[in-house]
């Protein structure tokens, strides 16, 4: 199932935020535009109705307000919009301007025009100020929606007429209107273009990522040595070039490692093998006597033996890698256990001629089977290669954040190239070098397997700590450190 296209749901969401965009900043202009239309309109409505009165005060009586009709209608002169009614004091329809029939309708009784026609609206009183609050609203007849004022004027006779001023919204309604829809209209048109924008813009913007997928796809098992190599990568994707490369890096010494870790243990079991197999055809080449028979089936339990030790190296190094590896911390005197296990080993060491020593005292925090196998793997590659007649130290010491637990012994210096590597597996300085036979070794240590001391370090990264080798012209130590635990 093929996944959404990152380009177009970012389009997407680009144009979703331009959409909104768009609809705050156009409901922001046309509130905007409504409220500045609505504003002069009021204004221009108080405007004519302070004008009309004003006029109308200058007048004697009813019948001044009809001879002069003509001077206050020149009040909404002008303006098509806008309407005039005039009643005389007996509420009678003087005066009309422009209203179409809009504002007023007969009264079905008289026959004519009067007060009692009007929309319910507030009266301004002659001597009270006119002001916007005084604009009222309303639908006429024909549905057209109207905002005036009705308001008193006193004429010097000391009668009452009053005016009606009003306003026909349907221009500015229509206005409103085709200004929303224009709005709308380029409102989509904006965010469908930002969309097409946003898209190409995009799928530009990605391309390095396009390019770093075509770098990746030529890694192969055969071409591990391959880095992904884009040029003018954007600095926000320097961090993952940096990571996918040193990923690949990793899965390359993996790989390396793996292979040559597959090639050594092929190597080291075929020879006990070929040894089984050699010795039992020489046997079978003429018939035997019963101690040939018996010689060539303890020297065969000898390469079983270490064939087992060898397997189970390296199952314990598999289990150590895991990362649910399971260990048992507890605190215990380290210079007791290197007592324990030198007097463990003290037979071994008559055999070979070697002295062993111990010195030192600390408390360490440490799964106590996996310290004394780690212990026991240096102590017996240190009586392999110690000459006869040599001391072996067992050392332990403590200090501020750490402590160290040493095994040195006298014997040829490893050279300094080698000692890194002597920690690998199956990596061996000079195979010809042992004294020391590996029938002649416990079951708890690895013989000549080569893969001692790789356990060591292995159980130091389970711990936290470290294991390092130093070897000068006095003797050869090897350095375990486990970290103080807080």
């Amino acid at each position: 199932m093929r996944g959404r296209s990152l380009a177009a749901a970012l389009a997407l969401a680009f144009g979703a935020t331009t959409l909104t965009v768009f609809v705050l900043v156009g409901s922001f202009l046309y509130v905007a535009l409504e409220k500045q239309i609505k504003a002069q309109d009021n204004l221009d409505i108080v405007l004519a109705a302070r004008h009309a009165r004003r006029l109308a005060e200058e007048l004697d009586s009813a019948q001044s307000i009809r001879d002069h009709s003509e001077r206050l209608t020149s009040v909404v002169l002008g303006n098509e919009a806008l309407s005039m009614e005039v009643f005389d004091p007996d509420g009678k329809r003087a005066i009309e301007h422009n209203i179409a029939g809009a504002l007023a309708v007969p009264d079905t009784a008289s026959g004519a025009a009067t007060i009692a026609a009007l929309p319910p609206l507030t009266r301004v009183a002659a001597t009270t100020r006119i002001t916007e609050a005084d604009i009222g609203d309303w639908t006429s007849r024909n549905g057209a929606p109207i905002r005036g004022i009705f308001t008193d004027a006193r004429l010097r006779n000391g009668d009452t007429a009053s005016l009606l001023v009003a306003r026909n919204m349907s221009d500015r309604w229509l206005l409103l209107d085709r200004y929303r829809d224009k709005l709308t209209l380029a409102g989509v048109a904006g965010v469908v273009l930002a969309m097409l924008l946003g898209y190409l813009l995009i799928r530009a913007a990605l391309r390095p990522l396009r390019d770093i997928a075509a770098s990746a796809s030529l890694v192969t098992v055969n071409r591990l040595d391959t880095r992904i190599a884009v040029a003018r990568v954007p600095s926000e994707l320097e961090a993952l070039v940096a990571s996918l490369n040193a990923m690949l890096e990793r899965v390359e010494q993996g790989f390396q490692h793996l292979s040559r870790f597959t090639a050594d243990l092929a190597h080291d079991m075929r020879t006990p093998l070929s040894n089984m197999r050699g010795a039992a055809e020489v046997a079978l080449a003429r018939p035997r006597s019963v101690d040939e028979y018996e010689a060539l089936l303890a020297s065969n339990l000898e390469e079983c033996d270490r064939l087992s030790r060898m397997i189970e190296s390296v199952l314990f190094l598999a289990r150590a890698e895991h990362p649910q590896f399971v260990k048992q911390l507890r605190e215990f005197d380290a210079g007791q256990e290197l007592t324990h296990i030198a007097e463990y080993f003290e037979g071994i060491a008559d055999d070979a001629n070697v002295r062993l020593r111990v010195s030192g005292a600390a408390t360490v925090t440490a799964d106590l089977e996996l310290f004394r196998r780690a212990v026991s793997n240096l102590l017996a590659n240190a009586i392999r290669y110690t000459p006869r007649g040599g001391e072996i130290v067992l050392d332990a010491g403590a200090s501020a954040d750490a402590v160290r637990v040493t095994v040195e012994n006298p014997g040829q210096p490893i050279p300094a190239e080698h000692l890194e590597r002597i920690f690998d597996r199956f990596y061996r300085v000079d195979p010809s070098r042992s004294s020391l036979p590996s029938a002649g070794l416990s079951q708890g240590s690895t013989g000549s397997t080569g893969l001692g001391l790789a356990i060591v370090r292995a159980i130091m990264e389970l711990h936290g700590g470290s294991v390092h080798a130093e070897s000068d012209a006095r003797g050869t130590r090897f350095v375990l450190r486990f970290p103080r635990v807080m």
